[in-house]
């Protein structure tokens, strides 16, 4: 039985290992991607307009640094991280 629970127990830690390169590498590709459709917007003169970010400014303006960040997240989907930076520069 030990045996059977050690083996069991590498071919779950092969798998988990196996799926986080998958997910690394489809991340990556995402990133790639989503570089290349910033790019063709910058040639193109374009931006994305997202909706409430009047509201994300005011938030930030008056100092409400941790709501802000939160509905900049909600409108745009972003990270924490991408959101705060954003978001520090709207203040």
């Amino acid at each position: 039985m030990d045996i059977l629970a050690a083996f069991v127990g590498l071919a779950v830690l092969v798998g988990i290992v196996g799926l986080d390169s998958r997910i690394s590498r489809v991340k990556r590709q995402a990133d790639r991607v989503e570089r290349k459709l910033d790019l063709v917007l910058d040639h193109l003169g374009l931006s994305l307009q997202y909706p409430r970010m009047d509201e994300v400014a005011a938030l930030a303006r008056d100092g409400r640094t941790i709501e802000a960040v939160k509905m900049y997240r909600e409108v745009t989907g972003a990270g924490l991280k991408e959101a705060k930076e954003a978001v520090d520069k709207l203040g």
